[in-house]
């Protein structure tokens, strides 16, 4: 168990480089999610990229992530160049663009942007001030020297953009999601609850029990956060997007901000965007990005997340690598002052026992915590506590298994239900036992149920593997 890592990887795979080999490298090297970016594949690679990641582990989830709601910069035939103070109109729909005018992709954007806002063009590679608008036109002064390009992302800091939250685009993938069976769906600039109900309600049309993570990369998502959880699966806060709508300094305080919220609400969590970036074109990090991720692991996210390292960069095996070693480097040297409280569920004792578990795994000298799970809620509850021993979870269905590749410290198997609890117990122990993972004079903690599968936890046991193991006058 010394190579256990608790911290979760997310790789991103993409139809450049999705061959069987080079995901099994991958999922050797440590990923646990395989993240399919919907802005730049089709249904058709898709799919095989679902393929060919099925082909190497039936362990991997799968995460689909939608491009979500978003302005690009349109009807720009020729790069146009903008010298600081120059002048320029902005207008929302189509038309051909010039020096003096050009287009954004949202018709009512005029309308939703004040003056004396900014916007940002190119993530922010060009700002531009509103000084005055007309019933059609936003008038800008341009406020650093560059080009500005088609299709490229617009940005408003600090104001709500009336989008749709589902695009056409989005609901081709969030169905293609569900009849493909994938384990997560990634939703873009969610900005409140109802645009998780809305991937919702597409997912429940199709029958699936995928499961929603929002991303939150705006301000709204920030604010919102409490309403956005009440309803999502997971979060992924997505840096790129978010270090565009605030100032940067911000960003490492939102980022604990968001991370203490899902761990309270006992929710998965993940970090993204350039954690180790410059290993796109270099064989090794920054300090910077190691101190970056392994901050993000002090501060308890569940998983990180690689993005162009895996899915276009030179160093994409070695990326996973210097990832999973920061992640076991910075876990052998957790300071519980920075735990986070986990406020208890009244009058739910499955998180009751979640806590004594974590509690008991740090008094006795125990190997590991062990649970069976039809939902996968235990073991999440358990994560949430961020003990110091791995969590084994022992799923009645694959595709809890997979759900829990998000949650941190699990390691999930697929197990066959049994008639009883002692049958259950004994068994689980002995399938961890033959895979290695626990010896017979390992004190571990037990946390199952007494009704069998899908009974619920109902009962805590701390005790040596081999006396756990013995019969105990299961009915035959």
């Amino acid at each position: 168990m010394s190579n256990f890592k608790q911290t979760k990887i997310v790789a991103t795979i993409s139809d450049r480089r999705c061959d069987v080999d080079f995901i099994r490298e991958l999922y050797d090297a440590g990923i646990n999610v395989a993240r399919l970016n919907t802005a730049h594949i089709s249904t058709e690679s898709a799919a095989m990229e679902i393929k060919n990641i099925r082909a190497v582990s039936d362990k991997i989830a799968i995460l689909v992530d939608t491009k979500g709601p978003e302005v690009r910069t349109c009807g720009i035939q020729e790069a146009l160049r903008f010298n600081a103070g120059d002048k320029a109109q902005i207008k929302g729909g189509e038309g051909v663009a010039t020096k003096d005018c050009f287009y954004v992709s949202y018709k009512n954007f005029v309308a939703d942007v004040p003056e004396g806002g900014s916007v940002l063009i190119d993530d922010g590679e060009i700002a531009l001030k509103v000084v005055g608008k007309t019933d059609d036109a936003l008038q800008c002064i341009v406020e650093n020297s560059g080009e500005i390009k088609n299709k490229k992302s617009v940005n408003v800091p600090g104001v709500t953009i009336s989008l749709p939250s589902i695009t056409a685009r989005d609901k081709e993938f969030i169905e293609f999601s569900a009849d493909n069976e994938v384990d997560f769906i990634a939703h873009s600039f969610v900005r409140n609850a109802q645009d998780v109900k809305d991937v919702q309600a597409i997912l429940d049309a199709k029958g699936s029990d995928a499961k929603i993570i929002a991303k939150i990369e705006n301000l709204d998502g920030v604010n919102n956060i409490d309403e956005i959880l009440d309803h999502a699966y997971g979060v992924m806060v997505a840096r790129g997007d978010l270090g565009i709508e605030v100032p940067a300094e911000k960003i490492p305080g939102m980022q604990r901000h968001l991370i203490r919220k899902c761990v309270a609400r006992k929710k998965p969590v993940i970090i993204a965007t350039q954690m180790l970036h410059t290993m796109i074109d270099n064989p090794r990090p920054t300090r910077a990005e190691v101190s970056d991720v392994a901050s993000a692991i002090y501060y308890r996210t569940d998983a990180i997340m690689l993005s162009g390292e895996t899915a276009y960069g030179k160093y994409p095996v070695e990326a996973v690598k210097t990832m999973a070693k920061i992640a076991h480097e910075v876990e052998a040297s957790k300071d519980r002052r920075n735990d986070i409280v986990v406020p208890a569920i009244e009058n739910e004792i499955p998180a009751y026992l979640a806590e004594s578990a974590i509690s008991a795994s740090r008094v006795f000298d125990t190997k590991a915590i062990v649970t069976d799970s039809t939902t996968g809620r235990t073991a999440r509850y358990l994560a949430a506590f961020r003990g110091d021993v791995p969590v084994f979870a022992k799923c009645y269905s694959k595709r809890v298994m997979r759900e829990l590749a998000l949650s941190y410290g699990v390691q999930a198997d697929y197990f066959e239900p049994q008639k009883n609890k002692d049958k259950l117990v004994r068994r689980s122990l002995a399938d961890l036992r033959e895979q290695g993972l626990l010896e017979n004079d390992d004190t571990v903690v037990y946390v199952g149920g007494s009704f069998g599968a899908g009974g619920g936890s109902t009962f805590m046991e701390i005790e040596k593997v081999d006396r756990l193991t013995q019969k105990r006058g299961e009915e035959r």
